[in-house]
């Protein structure tokens, strides 16, 4: 990684941080999307890209996702790292990641679960140059050619235990998050990851299991594919999502994803029952108190 040091004499009132070597680890979805923000904006920043797909890796390069390719002991000269890598690579690989670092780098993880991550690095020398940080934003797609330019705006970006972070690289990270857009929230891990298991988690759950439910009955009645509409597909949109993601968010989000499931299952039982009972007043009542939920999600796309 070529190091090339900051120069902040012009334009020092409006961009405080000249953002110049950037790392983006995992150049899927998530990490070329933010790549792709931050070329469109600091036209000075070269973004270096690691992934273990070499395939990956070229895409990335060919889309002019990534300038370059750069390997970990790199990493030393970064401003900024951005690791956005399935959950369970994710433990193990930021804390070498932060053994690697200069004193100056922040290192910046985006994955969908927060507590484990948090307790993994706490006692971390280099614990200062961490942030932890969820994005609420992404599609079912996976892979570079997945990244879209414009996926963060007017996203909201959750930031757990931002204290912990040495306050020069918060400034740092929070003049990145404002430059692409994304609104600020501010949460505990343990907060995070049992909220994201009733607005994130469970939903893509019950896509999964509405795709297995209707592939199976597909086996004998082909024609449901044929009769599926817009519905169907907005609801079932999230099964495309890449199992390799998402098991290990699963696993280290188990208990809240299972207390979740089980509040799931209380209401659709109650459905059942309630259709077994020809009680439609009370399906009618239970849809139109749902009917809520249009003024609480009101706005977002």
């Amino acid at each position: 990684m070529r190091y090339r040091r900051k120069n902040n004499r012009s334009n020092r009132q409006t961009l405080k941080f000249i953002f110049m070597n950037i790392c983006i680890i995992g150049t899927g979805l998530i990490g070329g999307s933010m790549a792709l923000d931050i070329k469109s904006i600091y036209a000075e920043a070269v973004i270096y890209g690691i992934d273990v797909n070499e395939k990956n890796l070229n895409d990335a390069l060919q889309l002019g996702i990534i300038d370059q390719k750069a390997k970990n002991e790199d990493l030393y000269s970064a401003d900024i790292v951005i690791v956005a890598l399935p959950v369970d690579i994710g433990l193990v690989i930021i804390p070498e990641i932060l053994d690697t670092v200069g004193v100056e780098t922040l290192v910046i993880d985006v994955g969908s679960t927060k507590l484990d991550i948090c307790k993994v690095v706490s006692e971390h020398p280099k614990r200062r140059n961490f942030l932890a940080m969820h994005p609420i934003a992404g599609t079912e797609f996976s892979g570079p050619k997945a990244a879209i330019h414009g996926l963060f705006k007017n996203k909201t970006n959750i930031i757990c235990e931002v204290e912990k972070t040495a306050f020069k690289l918060q400034e740092k990270a929070l003049k990145l998050f404002e430059s692409i857009g994304m609104r600020i929230r501010y949460m505990n891990p343990e907060s995070h990851d049992k909220h994201i298991a009733y607005v994130s988690h469970l939903s893509h759950i019950s896509s999964f299991m509405l795709g297995k439910t209707v592939i199976e009955k597909e086996r004998n009645e082909r024609d449901i594919f044929d009769m599926a509409g817009s519905g169907f597909a907005s609801t079932v949109r999230l099964a495309k999502s890449s199992p390799e993601m998402w098991t290990p968010i699963f696993k280290q989000n188990k208990d809240n994803v299972i207390e979740t499931l089980e509040e799931y299952i209380i209401n659709l039982t109650h459905f059942k029952d309630m259709m077994k009972q020809n009680d439609f007043e009370a399906i009618y009542n239970e849809m139109k108190n749902t009917n809520h939920i249009k003024d609480i999600l009101k706005g977002i796309a």
